[in-house]
């Protein structure tokens, strides 16, 4: 099971922010400071288990099945609707 992790940033974090929002950097500095916050970022990412990802891409795919069922059903039920309205084509 996935970790739970509060995403709240540490005084740290806002400090830092807040003195670089201070003192504006030249933009390799902006660049240098986005990468760092990127990889922070991303150490921060928890990967999904073996079966958590089965289990996610079985409701994704059932939720599509569901989608494609009702698109389908409205399409012929408009498609009724027109036929019924306009008549039959010659």
């Amino acid at each position: 099971m996935a970790r739970k992790v509060i995403d709240e940033p540490s005084e740290d974090v806002v400090a830092n922010a807040k003195k670089d929002r201070a003192a504006r950097r030249n933009p390799f500095a902006r660049i240098a400071l986005f990468i760092r916050q990127v990889i922070g970022e991303l150490k921060k990412v928890v990967t999904p288990t073996r079966k958590e990802l089965f289990s996610y891409t079985g409701v994704v795919l059932v939720f599509v099945v569901i989608m494609m069922a009702l698109v389908s059903l409205l399409d012929w039920v408009f498609g009724l609707g027109v036929v019924w309205v306009f008549g039959h084509p010659k």
